[in-house]
């Protein structure tokens, strides 16, 4: 069992036919073994649901809620409580330093941050200083080169404290810097003095430490020796992607007072968000993260992969369908785009079936390469016969355009939905307003 048991939570109490205290201590149990089961602090988790079960049962109902939103909102503060702030980074000049144990992906994360900061319009650089693996250099030099992002490494030197330096003069124009350090499979007292002798020479205005999520409880004792050699600022979690012990690395930020700066949720570049408290509870309660989806929306998707007034127009065609799929497709994993979606509307979708859905996406792509132009802008003339024409050309069967076609109808009629505001209320104040 994941994090993601925590979503049960607030189909529970919705579809619950009385709230009393015996709902409410129910609730509480299962709050309990969902954050054990994901590693959290015990500690931690006696304090939160001792928390919820005290204000459930104690507080006066606010008069804009009924009883269930009540009680789902006060698990929804706890929540937020107990993980604690986020760090902001300012869009400005800046220069990072991460740090972490062999392993935790640190060099794809500078990687990703680099990414991160370019798709924000800063002028973003890195440089390798990590001289005890060697793969290191090659493997960050190439993502650097793949997304276009300055790179500064000296193969052949084993002096890191120098690369550094030298790699700050030659990105002196870069807004942001980010400098890759060495890790260990142990916090051993020669990482602790590189590290303290890089800051130093560096004078860095962020250090951040990386941790693997699946550490579990591990994770605090690392954060502490950490913090303890060289003070860290914030912490970035990888690999956060369904593993049973994430809530450790979570619990580890809590315990240590250092906030989550980023969590990175798999293994493409493009995985990678910034951590908001709000957005991530709301998220692990079922209830969705409009605000991380329009950002992953802004970074990866290019204003001409889409046309915003085919969709006000009313115009929407299968061009648009195609450039639709094609930016879907740049956003990562669809499950994981349904899993931002506001309780209600998104659905679970599991690995199977979300890997079928890709699958089905990526032929409808090649099913509409083999349309015409007058096909792509007007489906109303595509009959039978066409029908026939583009199977055999595009390598499928007239059953699979048909299925194009019912999947070009419905999101039609979802646009005409969205453009007349008939799809809901958004939420209020940062607390999705539930309707039951």
């Amino acid at each position: 069992m994941t994090l993601d048991a925590l979503k049960g939570i607030v189909r529970k109490i919705a579809k619950s036919s009385t709230v009393d205290k015996a709902l409410v201590e129910e609730v509480v149990r299962d709050i309990q073994r969902a954050l054990l089961r994901a590693d959290v602090n015990v500690i931690q988790v006696k304090e939160i649901s001792e928390s919820i079960k005290k204000r459930a049962l104690s507080e006066d109902v606010l008069p804009a809620l009924n009883v269930k939103e009540h009680i789902i909102k006060i698990v929804y503060e706890e929540l937020m409580r107990g993980i604690g702030e986020g760090l902001e980074i300012p869009l400005k000049k800046a220069k990072i330093m991460l740090v972490g144990l062999q392993g935790s992906g640190k060099t794809t994360t500078t990687a990703k941050l680099a990414k991160y900061f370019k798709d924000k319009g800063l002028k973003t650089g890195v440089v390798t200083a990590d001289t005890w693996r060697p793969a290191a250099y090659d493997q960050l030099k190439q993502l650097a080169e793949r997304y276009d992002i300055k790179f500064y490494g000296e193969k052949d030197s084993k002096d890191a404290v120098k690369i550094a330096e030298n790699g700050l003069k030659a990105l002196k124009d870069c807004d942001i810097v980010i400098i890759d350090t060495a890790g260990r499979h142990a916090l051993e007292k020669e990482l602790i003095d590189e590290m303290i002798a890089i800051a130093s020479a560096t004078k860095p205005n962020y250090k951040l430490l990386v941790i693997d999520a699946a550490m579990g409880q591990l994770a605090s004792r690392q954060a502490k020796a950490f913090h303890e050699a060289i003070g860290i600022d914030g912490i970035i979690i990888t690999k956060f992607d369904g593993t049973a012990k994430g809530g450790g690395a979570l619990s580890a930020a809590r315990e240590i007072g250092i906030p989550i700066a980023f969590i990175g949720t798999g293994e493409k570049v493009e995985d990678f968000e910034k951590f908001d408290p709000a957005g991530f509870v709301s998220r692990l309660l079922g209830m969705g993260d409009i605000k991380a989806l329009l950002e992953k929306v802004e970074r990866v998707v290019k204003e001409e992969d889409l046309d915003p007034d085919a969709f006000i127009k009313g115009t929407f065609t299968l061009k648009d369908v195609y450039k639709q799929i094609e930016a879907m497709g740049k956003m990562g994993p669809i499950s994981k785009i349904l899993d931002m979606l506001p309780f209600g509307f998104g659905m679970k979708m599991d690995d199977a079936v979300a890997e079928v859905t890709q699958e089905k996406m990526k032929k409808f792509k090649v099913i509409m390469d083999s349309m015409t132009e007058e096909e792509l802008l007007n489906p109303k003339i595509i009959d039978s016969s066409r029908i026939r024409r583009i199977a055999i050309g595009s390598g499928t069967s007239p059953q699979e355009v048909r299925e194009l076609l019912k999947y070009y109808k419905t999101m039609k009629s979802v646009m005409k939905k969205m453009k007349k505001g008939k799809l809901g209320k958004l939420p209020i104040k940062g607390f999705p307003k539930m309707g039951f």
